[in-house]
């Protein structure tokens, strides 16, 4: 039952590298922010996601690189970055977040609009 289940999550997990390889291109790199609360993030997540709740979220794009590094223990993102993925449980705070980034000048901001649901549906 476990090796089953870690064969669909694998699967799972190449099915959304595949999807975000395909949105940054060829030689780009997307990003994946959860904006679900901490404890929501806590309870799981998708790998390699950053979480920065909706509510950090405008002050957290206005950081100093420095400080956004020591709070986050991540690399900000670039005004320049060309595919940063937000999403949330159901796609309502993903699209908050993803308005919110493009309004700070982030243009290659996008919202998983399928969010963790679709995501964990997937997964499982």
């Amino acid at each position: 039952m476990l090796q089953a289940m870690r064969g669909r999550a694998g699967a799972a997990l190449r099915r959304l590298a595949v999807a975000a390889r395909t949105m940054a291109g060829a030689s780009g790199r997307a990003r994946l922010f959860d904006v679900r609360s901490r404890e929501e993030a806590a309870a799981g997540t998708i790998p390699g996601a950053l979480n920065i709740p909706v509510s950090e979220l405008e002050s957290a794009l206005q950081m100093e690189p420095a400080a956004f590094q020591a709070l986050y223990s991540a690399e900000k993102p670039k005004l320049e970055d060309e595919h940063l993925i937000f999403f949330c449980q159901m796609g309502k705070r993903g699209l908050q977040a993803m308005q919110l980034a493009r309004s700070l000048g982030y243009t290659g901001a996008r919202n998983y609009a399928g969010a963790y649901r679709e995501w964990l549906e997937k997964e499982g």
